[in-house]
């Protein structure tokens, strides 16, 4: 009578114990893999009730309000006139942001509102028709930051698109 790990069903049978310990293997990897840090999520912010809204009836919907953490800070305009650079917005918006293939923001008019909330979601979400959103990228500091070099900016005398309103 032969054994009966000899016949071939048992020979698979011997198989498993090692088939067990690769598999143990590969989850662990997994899991170490699996078990590494994600990187930091930077939560956005709350959703901005602006003062342009309209409100039907007369009753805004829920909204968070966001405030300039640096609002009239020189040195963080400083640093947001560094980062504008650094980022390439003046790839769009030219040298000391007076507009360029994009509009100027430091002539005071704003499509989509001129408030430090507004602008900061301008930013951080971005705008149709190219406007990236540089929220993921700069965060909530570093869009802070530009925003507060924005409204730093000098308003200049003489608007450039402002003869057309006059005539």
């Amino acid at each position: 009578m032969c054994c009966p790990l000899q016949r071939p069903s048992c020979r698979s049978a011997r198989a498993l114990p090692a088939l067990a310990s690769l598999t143990c293997l590969v989850l662990a990897a997994c899991a170490r893999h699996a078990a590494a840090p994600a990187p930091a999520a930077v939560s956005p912010p709350p959703a901005v009730r602006y003062e342009a809204h309209l409100a039907a009836g007369g009753i805004l919907p829920g909204g968070g309000t966001l405030r300039n953490p640096h609002a009239s800070d020189p040195a963080v305009a400083r640093s947001g006139a560094q980062l504008f650079l650094a980022m390439n917005c003046d790839g769009c918006h030219g040298a000391g942001a007076v507009g360029f293939t994009a509009p100027d923001l430091a002539d005071g008019r704003w499509r989509y509102g001129g408030a430090d909330a507004e602008v900061f979601s301008s930013i951080y979400y971005g705008r149709p028709k190219g406007m990236p959103a540089f929220g993921g990228a700069l965060g909530t500091e570093g869009v802070w930051t530009i925003v507060t070099y924005l409204r730093s900016l000098p308003v200049p005398a003489s608007v450039a698109t402002e003869s057309w309103v006059d005539q």
